[in-house]
Order: C-alpha cells, then sequence, then structure tokens
C-alpha cells in the first residue's frame, strides 16, 4: 500500500496597521501573533503635537477606555457646529459620507467626557466653506517622520491653531470597520486628545486594521506575493541524506523548466538559515504528520482582511518521514503543487494523482 499524506495546516496571521495623527500599518511576523488553523485537501502613526503646524501618527495596538472624565475645557472650535467636508481625492467611486459620520457621531456622543467639551459635527460633503474636509487618499502626505501612514490630522489644542479649512488625511483600501476607527482616531486628535488619552481603544498609538476584502489564497491563481522563492532543506534525519537532497533538488527544478498547468516563472534559491525561506523541507525525526503519514505540508499566511482565510501565503513547509530516498522527490512535489495553488488533487500535475507506488519512486521529473 502507498503511503499516505497528512491533512495539512493553514495559519492566517491578521494584518496591524499603526494608527496616529498619523496612522501606518506595522505587519505581524509569522508566529507572533494571534492565529488560527484551518484543514485542508492532501494526504499548513498619532504623535502628540501641540503647537500650530504639529501633526500626529499612530502605530498598532489595542486598549481598553478609560471611565475618567475630561476636566471642562473650552472648545477650540468653538460653539457653532464643526462642519466636515468629505473629499474622494483617491477618485475611489467608494461612499465615504457614512462613515465619516459614524465616526463623527462617536464623539458627539462621548466629547464632552473625553475632551472637557460637547461636540458637534454637521457632515456635508460639498460644504463650501467646511471648518475640517476629511480626505481620502491613495498615499497618506509626510505626517509626524511616520513611514506608509494610514492617517495623519492636526493635534488641535486651542483656537490660534486653526486655519480652516483644517485637513484630515485617511488612506483607501481598508475595511470600512477599519476606515471609522482611522477616522475617529484622527478626529480626536483634532480635538485634542492625544495618544496618552482616553479613550484608549480609540486614540492608543497603535490598532489593528483590515482591509478591503481579498479574493482568499485558494482562490488565487497565485497566491504568493512573487515568484521567486528562497529554499531551506534539512535532510539530516533521512537515511541518505545527500541523496534526500539531491531528491528535493529533482522536485524543484520540475517547477522552474514550468510543470503542466502550473506557474511558469517559479524560481528557487538555497538558503542557509530556515527563517530566511518560503519553503522549509525537512526529514522529521518526530512526525508532525497524522498516523502513518509519509509526509505533510502547511502553509502560513497572511489574512489582512480580518475574514479568518489567509489571503497570501508567506510560507510552506513540507515535513518528510522515514521515506525511501527515490520517493523523496515525488512527496516534495507534491507538496509544491499545494502550496503553489493546486489544493485538489486534481489540481496538481498528473503525476501526483493516484501515482503508483513505482510512480512514487521513478524519475517521473524528466
Amino acid at each position: 500500500m502507498p503511503p499516505r499524506l497528512a491533512v495539512p495546516a493553514v495559519v492566517s496571521l491578521a494584518l496591524l496597521v499603526a494608527l496616529a495623527g498619523c496612522i501606518g500599518p506595522v505587519v505581524e511576523s509569522p508566529g507572533s501573533g494571534p492565529s488560527t488553523r484551518q484543514p485542508t485537501v492532501g494526504g499548513d502613526a498619532a504623535a502628540t503635537a501641540s503647537s500650530p503646524g504639529e501633526q500626529a501618527a499612530v502605530t498598532a495596538g489595542a486598549g481598553t477606555p478609560t471611565a475618567t472624565a475630561a476636566p471642562k475645557a473650552q472648545n477650540p472650535w468653538g460653539r457653532e457646529p464643526i462642519v466636515i467636508g468629505v473629499v474622494d481625492a483617491a477618485d475611489t467611486g467608494r461612499e465615504w459620507t457614512p462613515l465619516v459620520r459614524e465616526a463623527a457621531a462617536y464623539w458627539e456622543a462621548r466629547g464632552e467626557r473625553f475632551t472637557g467639551f460637547a461636540v458637534d459635527y454637521e457632515v456635508r460633503p460639498d460644504a463650501a466653506e467646511p471648518d475640517l474636509v476629511v480626505e481620502f487618499v491613495d498615499v497618506v502626505p509626510e505626517c509626524d517622520g511616520a513611514d506608509d501612514a494610514a492617517g495623519c490630522a492636526p493635534v488641535i489644542k486651542n483656537s490660534r491653531q486653526i486655519d480652516r479649512p483644517e485637513t484630515v488625511s485617511v488612506r483607501t483600501g481598508f475595511s470600512a470597520a477599519s476606515t471609522v476607527l482611522v477616522v475617529e482616531h484622527e478626529l480626536g486628535h483634532t480635538l485634542g486628545l492625544t495618544h496618552r488619552d482616553a479613550p484608549k481603544d480609540v486614540m492608543a498609538s497603535s490598532s489593528v486594521l483590515y482591509s478591503e476584502p481579498l479574493p482568499n489564497a485558494t482562490e488565487r491563481a497565485f497566491p504568493w506575493s512573487d515568484a521567486e522563492f528562497t529554499v531551506y532543506v534539512d535532510t539530516a534525519n533521512a537515511t541518505d541524506p545527500a541523496g534526500a537532497r539531491q531528491q528535493v533538488h529533482h522536485a524543484l527544478g520540475y517547477y522552474e523548466r514550468g510543470a503542466p498547468g502550473m506557474p511558469s516563472n517559479v524560481s528557487f534559491v538555497m538558503v542557509d538559515d530556515p527563517e530566511e525561506a518560503d519553503v522549509v523541507v525537512r526529514s522529521v525525526e518526530t512526525s508532525p504528520c497524522g498516523a502513518g503519514a509519509a509526509s505533510c505540508g502547511g502553509t502560513v499566511g497572511w489574512d489582512p482582511d480580518g475574514d479568518g482565510a489567509v489571503e497570501t501565503y508567506s510560507e510552506l513547509d513540507i515535513s518528510l518521514v522515514d521515506l525511501d530516498t527515490d520517493a523523496v522527490a515525488w512527496h516534495v512535489g507534491y507538496w509544491l503543487a499545494h502550496g503553489l495553488g493546486a489544493e485538489e488533487d486534481d489540481e496538481k500535475p498528473a503525476v501526483f494523482r493516484d501515482a503508483s507506488y513505482e510512480t512514487r519512486r521513478s524519475e517521473w521529473w524528466t
């Protein structure tokens, strides 16, 4: 009976994005944060500012609001409603106004508690003389030295700082909920709040932001960010380490030459550190695979839209369990097909579909 293949695991990692007078994304590294396991088929900125012209930026990480009320203070914007204009500077065609209204309503309900004065907004997208303009842009202008910012706004402490209309910049591409959070954060700065102020879940220097919905990795023709792969191979536990390593190279070469039905532009470069590798192949002494499995594979990837499914793979791990040396290439090739987007066996090259014992040990790559 041919050896069994274990079920792979897919680990999804959320995208962390920094908030601020500026707000800018900080991507979580694999294994460093929350993850979910999902089986698949197979045999894995706002810095503070108090003087005119200063701006603030934010980074990622959530806190909890405090119950302490702010002391009474004077509204730097005056007694009248603060008129907010909305500009789709990136020409996305997306409906931004409802999201701005939701963010404004947040501060109308909580402003006096956290700023010490009542807050009243009037959101008019085409206002002729707005007090504030919330503009949605592809790239946020330079903001307090923050790189790749998600938003930017002036921190306004008194009326002398205001030069109407003040501008709040918000980057496009985030989900509705994350966009509202960015706008809330930036409006908080225009009300004089800094990263040290409550409510911490909005004004903290970092938070988690998600992108607009994206196709999952299983729906993409090519689920990686690029086709140039770094590979780490450890065959120390194989019966014939040198022979097993040569078999791995046969499998890699099969895809570099253009495997039938698979991406034709892939390339592989060997590295000496598994932490630097996109693909890790190991002959294992203790199997992480299911009972009786001869190999198993797993992918690690990113979940930037927060839907619980991986959108882009960042690592493929292949474990080889007590294999005959001349079967190594076939098992590596099988899992490479899986990692390159052929999750189902009928999507893989024909040699990996119902392969016999003899086929797995043949020079099938020629």
